[in-house]
């Protein structure tokens, strides 16, 4: 199942999304009567999308389907597209952006953060005049986020493991993906992510879902480090983390969850969860070698991506602001970052 396949309705799915300014669910903090609330006043380039990491992330969808199929039989026609990323990804909109953030060292921490460094690489990568305007205009944004990144890091002594936008695996592992990071504090990711998770073991499956994830908290985790050791080194931790699964013992990560009621936007959270699961599964399973368990997660991804994929376009809003951005991750994985070898190796299990 292609992206391109979908490339038009997620294009109209993006662009209807991003220029919709209400219903917004902003994530602000009254300090005096005389401040502008209007989306557009606090958000000139992020306004729509009902909340600001939807809003970023929709428009690194925008971006992905223009590089991957813009003047394709898939997405011929881009001139709509191309018009409403030159209004917002402008020098003036993001030098605001970039001040809010800078203002507001907890904002959209590290979820939208991640997707603000996610959209910055896709407009790298797409290049051209396009690209190099939008990425242009997103420096001094990308650069906010570097720093704040550079500063959290330090004293956060403990992960956010809840299925969340506050998962801090989630984040961090998109985030190397970007190639945004200053070489510092990419440093600084990859040592978190192995103080945090390099002595997990026997992951707690059986605990999820939990009934408003659209993370799961164990497959993020390991792709997060699968983002930061070597891959050897990934298969022995991995075994630790999630033993069984070369044995064929049951794995709850690996069924479908249960969406009871797709228009609920808690319950809902779920078909987000089937998408990133089938995401996370085929990645991790790309990064073994051949065997039952590459087998079984190559399996579950499969089945939880034909899952997820109907609920992407039903014309409700509740989903229609975020879900096509899962569906094009599970469906088009960013490429995996280059690990750097850890200080310490992992044991193997015992």
């Amino acid at each position: 199942m292609p992206l391109s396949a979908h490339a038009a309705a997620f294009a109209d799915l993006a662009l209807a999304n991003i220029t919709r300014e209400y219903p917004n669910f902003p994530a602000h903090l009254v300090t005096s009567p005389d401040e502008c609330l209007e989306p557009r006043c606090l958000h000139p380039a992020f306004y729509g999308a009902y909340d600001w990491h939807s809003s970023v992330h929709m428009h690194w969808l925008l971006v992905r389907l223009l590089h991957r199929h813009g003047g394709t039989p898939a997405l011929p026609d881009t001139g709509a597209a191309v018009a409403v990323l030159d209004r917002h990804l402008t020098p003036g909109n993001l030098a605001t952006e970039a001040a809010y953030l800078r203002d507001r060292p907890s904002f959209e921490r590290p979820y939208g953060w991640a997707w603000l460094l996610a959209l910055a690489a896709e407009c790298r990568v797409h290049g051209g005049a396009e690209g190099d305007r939008w990425s242009g205009a997103l420096a001094p944004a990308v650069a906010a986020v570097d720093r704040l990144l550079a500063d959290w890091l330090p004293k956060a002594t403990y992960p956010v493991r809840h299925g969340n936008h506050p998962n801090s695996a989630f984040a961090l592992g998109l985030a190397l993906d970007s190639g945004e990071l200053s070489a510092g504090t990419d440093q600084a990711v990859r040592e978190r992510l192995l103080s945090w998770y390099a002595d997990d073991h026997d992951a707690p499956a059986h605990w999820e879902p939990s009934g408003q994830d659209f993370l799961s908290p164990a497959l993020t985790e390991a792709d997060a480090m699968r983002r930061a050791l070597p891959p050897e080194r990934f298969a022995v931790w991995l075994d630790r983390f999630l033993p069984g699964l070369g044995a064929g013992h049951p794995c709850a990560l690996l069924e479908v969850p249960v969406v009871s009621d797709h228009a609920d936007p808690q319950i809902g959270h779920l078909l987000g969860l089937t998408l990133s699961r089938a995401a996370a599964l085929r990645a991790l399973a790309d990064a073994l070698p051949v065997g039952p368990v590459r087998a079984r997660l190559g399996e579950a991804a499969e089945a939880h991506l034909a899952a997820g994929m109907p609920a992407v376009e039903r014309g409700d809003f509740t989903t229609d602001h975020w879900l096509a951005t899962f569906a094009a991750l599970a469906l088009a994985p960013v490429a995996p970052a280059t690990p750097v070898t850890p200080a310490a190796p992992v044991a193997p299990r015992r």
